[in-house]
């Protein structure tokens, strides 16, 4: 079992990143693999939504070359995600906002089912706005929600706060012992046979008389 968690800062190890390591070190305490993939500092392009991923019929963006495919790709062989991000204005940052917009629009056919979640760093404020708006992803993909004791958020200017901020940590552990055991229930209900749920084809209604 592995977990892909992307770290969304522009900041390659800071406060975003010092959260996801926390999860990975207890992931990996649980006997789950992880790994962190960074976005990076290059211009990201939003989803123009051309519909070309659907003409295609493979879970990519037709606009190559960046990070959105290769993650997807990281995908086919991880069982779960989680996406940290930085609060920028209470939502969370940019980079992040257009990769979720590409990645979910071309891939959720190969992201559907699989346990997500989301955490997020801030200075002071905004974190509770910031992480509801990265979970409506996974919530409108048919994907089973990890939680945790408080919303998944940590506080500090610089890694070194965030390593002061006690309750913060203890809540990445948990989100992480909450996802490994997820993880662990699915595999046990693949192996005695519990098949997936069967999807109705897909309704859609405009609300335009």
């Amino acid at each position: 079992m592995k977990v892909l968690l992307i770290n969304g800062s522009p900041h390659k190890e800071g406060c975003t990143y010092t959260a996801l390591c926390e999860v990975a070190d207890e992931l990996k305490r649980q006997g789950v693999d992880s790994e962190i993939f960074w976005l990076g500092v290059e211009p990201l392009r939003s989803c123009m939504a051309c519909g070309g991923c659907a003409k295609s019929g493979r879970s990519r963006c037709v606009f190559g070359g960046d990070v959105v495919n290769e993650a997807l790709e990281k995908m086919e062989s991880c069982d779960g995600i989680i996406v940290g991000s930085p609060v920028h204005y209470a939502g969370p940052s940019g980079q992040v906002t257009s990769f979720l917009g590409r990645m979910f629009y071309s891939g959720s056919a190969l992201l559907q089912n699989k346990p997500a979640s989301a955490v997020v760093s801030c200075r002071r404020g905004g974190a509770s706005a910031a992480y509801a708006m990265i979970c409506k992803f996974f919530e409108m993909s048919n994907m089973p929600l990890v939680t945790s004791q408080y919303w998944n958020q940590v506080h500090g200017s610089t890694p070194a706060d965030v390593k002061q901020d006690l309750e913060g940590l203890q809540t990445m552990r948990t989100l992480a012992d909450n996802m490994a055991y997820m993880l662990k229930c699915i595999d046990a209900a693949k192996r005695a046979g519990v098949a997936l749920p069967e999807r109705e084809p897909r309704v859609r209604t405009n609300f335009i008389r």
